[in-house]
C-alpha cells in the first residue's frame, strides 16, 4: 500500500457518497478512488497542485475536479458522514481538548524603554 493511499475499508465507507460513480446520474468518473488519493496526497504532503506525481494524472484536471467537488459540497457531505461515526471521535480535535500553555494567552508584551519613542523628542 502506498503511503497516502486509502485502505479498502476507508474507501468502502465513502465510495457511495461520491459523484460520478457507476449508476449515478450524470457522467461516470474515470477513477474516484485515484482522485481522492490525489487530494489526500496533496494535503498530507503539503505540495502545490503542480507537484502532484504523474500517477494521479494531470494536475490541472485533478485541481478542476477538486474545485467542482468543493463548490458542490461533496467534501462537506463526506466530512459530515465521517463525523457521525462515533468510532472516529478521537480524530476530531477542537479547543475543548487541546490545552494551551498559560503564556500563549495573548497578553500584550511590554516594550523596553529603549524601544519606546519619546514623543517629546519629536
Amino acid at each position: 500500500m502506498r503511503r497516502y493511499a486509502l485502505r479498502d475499508d476507508q474507501w468502502d465507507r465513502i465510495k457511495d457518497f461520491l459523484p460520478g460513480r457507476e449508476g449515478h446520474v450524470g457522467g461516470t468518473a474515470a477513477d474516484n478512488r485515484l482522485f481522492v488519493e490525489a487530494v489526500l496526497f496533496r494535503y498530507r504532503a503539503g505540495v502545490p497542485w503542480r507537484d502532484l506525481p504523474e500517477r494521479f494524472g494531470g494536475w490541472k484536471v485533478v485541481y478542476q475536479r477538486f474545485n467542482r467537488w468543493a463548490k458542490s459540497g461533496v467534501f462537506e457531505r463526506i466530512f459530515k458522514l465521517l463525523a457521525r461515526d462515533h468510532d472516529n471521535e478521537y480524530m476530531m480535535i477542537d479547543a475543548t481538548i487541546v490545552r494551551a500553555h498559560q503564556h500563549s494567552a495573548g497578553r500584550k508584551k511590554r516594550r523596553r524603554a529603549s524601544d519606546r519613542s519619546d514623543p517629546a523628542a519629536d
